[in-house]
């Protein structure tokens, strides 16, 4: 069966199964399932389509996670606040940051009201500061359906729907066991589809490949902070967890047991990365005491099975480790948010979690879980609340639906692509230490090079099968993100947070700036002013 032949002066077809809804979600995560809450919560008729299986799939799911949360006692947000300025470039937003720590509290107190089974502490107060994965994930599903949200599980989108005034209006995808086609025509769209780790094989990210940046891109949609998209995790090497905070107690060798001079989780990974390109790294958990290894094992189970099974105590014994490349799952860079309801630069479309840039609370730098997950609960629950009224609006009223989609969907002149030739030739770019993490202006024009090439290459393709189409439209998505990494990279000639230019190692405070990016033929590169130090002191 093909997908029938789009571009995007034509009209939407019929699909083996169709709805019409107030507010379409795609993305089942934590963000996306919050989104789909606070819409329904608004009366919104609300459908949800997911990649994976809702509740089970992305980076949320397989394993514990730490939470941004804090009581609301003044100096302990302040002190929350400022942890993490300096090490975030002084990008991020005082203002957002405070309303982001307002709502974490309120969602993850409302986790507790509906039966999350939150520990104790020695005093028997409940500790709120984190999550198990499968039981958070486990709760969000339940809850979703009980607020009557459909939900359609291995079913990816594979392109946006709009209106002739260039509003989203929907979006049209596959259901992957049924072997055909499904179309939601909505009045408000949530993109809630995470992050981009390129297939780097870290845990939980294999669905995580740029998919609704490139949909919202084919629309029209700003992007922000791409820049800082070079977070990569410390991992077992040939393995998946990547639990860096982990590592803080770590020591590293060379493999004849040498210690690495300056090899650290923290500030010291970019030597890890050096030494991995002609040798391998070794770590050992020696700096953890009793209590702290019982923590460890308590918190992160996952972390230790792969150990266990090959009979190494990584308290007592070195193991290898290699570092994944998570992209903009742990880095910043994300759809532009316009407003405190998080809608993007397209009317209609909202975004939330990964899929949205982070740099409102984080600036420069963030790593796994805490922030991030306080981004996707609080960001989530904006999109669905302010979806859910726009969404409304346009129920009953006429509109003629139009698909978006471009590479891969669209019949153009050309051959299809090989998905997985392209995949490999934008993973050759992107996860090299030397190119992504150890920047340069040479060694990224080189890449762009051949990136821009690739894009050339496949603009005119003409639609993939039904059974191509998903993997055609990830690695459409990947080549797309990479450009918008690299040409936001190029533009910001200095050293700040997780960017890394070799050949401008120093920050340099003229660029306190957010970097914004988008187009697809032509990638272009704006300024938006940054809020400055200057005009909010962070309260001490």
């Amino acid at each position: 069966m093909v997908i029938p032949s789009t571009a995007a002066s034509i009209a939407a077809p019929s699909a083996s199964l169709e709805f019409d809804a107030d507010v379409l979600v795609i993305g089942g995560g934590p963000a996306g399932t919050w989104a789909a809450i606070a819409a329904a919560g608004k009366g919104a008729k609300v459908v949800l389509v997911d990649k994976g299986f809702c509740g089970s799939s992305g980076a949320t799911a397989p394993s514990g996670t730490g939470v941004w949360y804090v009581p609301p006692d003044p100096a302990k947000r302040a002190e929350a606040m400022n942890s993490r300025w300096d090490l975030g470039g002084r990008l991020a937003d005082p203002a957002w940051m405070r309303r982001t720590l307002d709502r974490t509290y309120e969602n993850v107190n409302h986790l507790a009201e509906w039966g999350y089974p939150f520990s104790d502490d020695e005093n028997g107060r409940p500790i709120r500061r984190s999550l198990d994965g499968p039981d958070y994930m486990r709760l969000m599903r339940k809850r979703t359906k009980a607020a009557g949200v459909k939900i359609l599980d291995h079913s990816p989108a594979l392109e946006l729907l709009r209106d002739e005034s260039g509003a989203v209006a929907g979006a049209a995808g596959i259901r992957r066991q049924k072997g055909d086609t499904w179309l939601v025509r909505a009045g408000a769209v949530v993109i809630a589809t995470g992050g981009c780790a390129f297939l780097s094989k870290a845990l939980g990210c294999n669905v995580l490949t740029g998919d609704g940046m490139l949909f919202a891109a084919e629309l029209g949609a700003e992007l922000s902070g791409m820049e800082f998209s070079t977070a990569y995790a410390m991992a077992l090497e040939g393995g998946s967890v990547t639990k860096t905070r982990f590592y803080d107690w770590a020591s590293f060798t060379f493999e004849d047991g040498t210690p690495i001079p300056g090899a650290a989780s923290k500030g010291g990974r970019s030597v890890i990365a050096r030494v991995l390109q002609t040798q391998r790294v070794f770590a050992q958990l020696d700096k953890a005491d009793a209590e702290t290894e019982q923590a460890m094992r308590y918190a992160q189970p996952n972390f230790f099975l792969p150990l266990d099974r090959i009979g190494i105590d990584p308290f007592k014994q070195r193991f290898p480790v290699t570092l994944l490349l998570e992209g903009t799952v742990r880095g910043t860079g994300g759809l532009r948010i316009v407003d405190n309801g998080c809608a993007t630069t397209v009317p209609g479309l909202y975004a939330a979690g990964d899929a949205a840039t982070r740099e409102l609370i984080c600036g420069a730098f963030t790593g796994g879980g805490s922030h991030n997950a306080a981004w996707a609960m609080s960001s989530g629950f904006w999109a669905g609340n302010s979806a859910g009224d726009y969404g409304q609006h346009y129920r009953g009223r006429n509109r003629r639906y139009v698909r978006a989609g471009g590479v891969g969907v669209a019949d153009g002149s050309g051959r299809a692509v090989d998905a997985a030739s392209l995949t490999h030739a934008v993973r050759e770019e992107v996860l090299p230490y030397d190119r992504n993490y150890l920047r340069t202006g040479e060694r990224l024009v080189d890449s762009l090079g051949r990136l821009d090439g690739l894009w050339s290459g496949v603009r005119t393709a003409q639609a993939a099968s039904i059974g191509d189409a998903q993997r055609t439209r990830e690695s459409v998505a990947m080549l797309a993100t990479s450009r918008w990494m690299y040409r936001s990279a190029l533009s910001r000639t200095e050293t700040r947070g997780m960017h890394k230019r070799e050949d401008f190692p120093k920050k340099d405070d003229s660029q306190l700036h957010y970097t914004t990016t988008g187009g697809l033929d032509e990638i272009w590169i704006g300024k938006q002013r940054a809020p400055s130090p200057e005009l909010e002191v962070l309260a001490a």
